[in-house]
């Protein structure tokens, strides 16, 4: 039996380049390149209005980036909020890596099971340290942590309480009253 060809980062800017891919909304994901499901409006709501708070509240120390991608070993997702290192300047001709991000944010309607499980073993592997899924079926907020032998060794469903991003200890939000 053969295997499927396996796409590399390369391969996938060189396709991005030549415009084969120019109309359609797609991301690399572990050597495949995968569909992007459409937005719905509070899909695009809670993306939007969290991205702004976490802007608001970490000007001057992080960049905050929606739905742009992040290079890492096999795959450039486009997370739908990533905080990373630095600022735009330091994005001008490159993507932010796994060492640049501090928070990772997937906001999850139809993609509850491309989040829960193929991204998050490839953020897992990545090292990526703090990953949330805003699921808005539950609705609930799922934050795995501490990624170790491709997987996280920590993961909190949660309805109430706060949260922090690792990285931000002194940022706290109200689980609550994102979801609402």
């Amino acid at each position: 039996m053969q295997s499927l060809i396996k796409w590399t980062v390369d391969d996938y800017h060189r396709m991005i380049e030549a415009g084969i891919l120019a109309d359609r909304k797609v991301e690399l994901l572990a050597g495949d390149i995968h569909p992007m499901a459409p937005e719905g409006p509070p899909h695009t709501y809670y993306g939007g209005s969290f991205a702004d708070r976490l802007r608001a509240a970490l000007a001057g120390r992080a960049l905050v980036r929606e739905a742009r991608p992040i290079t890492l070993t096999d795959s450039e997702p486009e997370p739908d909020i990533a905080v990373v290192r630095g600022g735009w300047e330091d994005y001008r001709d490159r993507h932010p890596g796994a060492a640049d991000v501090l928070l990772m944010i997937e906001i999850s309607e139809s993609s509850l099971k491309k989040d829960t499980e193929d991204k998050r073993i490839i953020y897992a592997t990545a090292n990526i340290a703090d990953y949330w899924v805003w699921d808005l079926t539950a609705p609930q907020l799922i934050i795995y942590r501490h990624p170790q032998a491709g997987d996280y060794q920590l993961v909190s469903r949660l309805q109430q309480g706060d949260i922090a991003p690792l990285a931000f200890p002194d940022l706290i939000f109200s689980v609550s009253q994102l979801l609402t």
